[in-house]
């Protein structure tokens, strides 16, 4: 079974499930992208890791990724494998030095995790020919023509609900002091929201 890579394209808000999110992975060498609904809760992880927040206590991926990390365990590469009555299933392949070991996961949850490792993200073309989708990026005006922005953290936006806070009249000196607060107080999405503003100002 041929295995083929994928990047970590973006996150935005659903606009058909409330409270959803949609996470869009791209075929690294190719023009499929492949969109799967997440969770408030998972989205948060992965914008965490994406947006390079250092939240002041650790959450549960990050916990996890500690954990493994102690007894010297490795996440290698998680694989999205099968797609079920809408749902896709993945699976982590983990090395503890002495054996390869794979373990069930969800996808959101895997994908959380891979980016914490820093590992490569697959799936298969039977799953890319059911689920993938072909996106016109150039009219995209996030995308970048740097192929390198295709990458887990790179340009990468977290689009907010409707009804965004306004923060064109906040000073960079304020946004500085309400991004510390909003991840001091583990609200990460409004933190995402506003390192997304101070990005937008060049000030990172």
């Amino acid at each position: 079974m041929s295995k083929i890579k994928l990047n970590v394209l973006g996150i935005s808000y659903s606009q058909t499930q409330t409270g959803a999110y949609a996470l869009v992975l791209a075929e690294e060498n190719g023009k499929r992208r492949i969109p799967i609904i997440v969770g408030g809760f998972e989205a948060q992880a992965i914008a965490i890791q994406l947006e390079g927040l250092k939240p002041p206590r650790p959450l549960t991926h990050d916990l996890f990724y500690n954990f493994a990390k102690t007894f010297g365990v490795d996440l290698l590469e998680i694989t999205i494998y099968k797609l079920e009555e809408g749902v896709f299933h993945s699976k982590l392949i983990c090395f503890d030095g002495q054996r390869h070991i794979e373990i069930d996961s969800r996808t959101s949850d895997a994908i959380a995790l891979a980016l914490r490792f820093k590992c490569p993200i697959f799936t298969t073309e039977k799953i890319l020919e059911k689920s993938g989708i072909i996106l016109d990026l150039e009219k995209d005006t996030h995308a970048s023509s740097d192929p390198e922005d295709d990458k887990y953290s790179k340009n990468i936006k977290i689009e907010e609900e409707p009804n965004r806070e306004n923060f064109s009249k906040i000073t960079v000196q304020e946004l500085k002091e309400m991004l510390d607060n909003a991840i001091k107080n583990e609200n990460y999405e409004r933190a995402s929201l506003i390192r997304d503003e101070m990005k937008r100002r060049k000030t990172f």
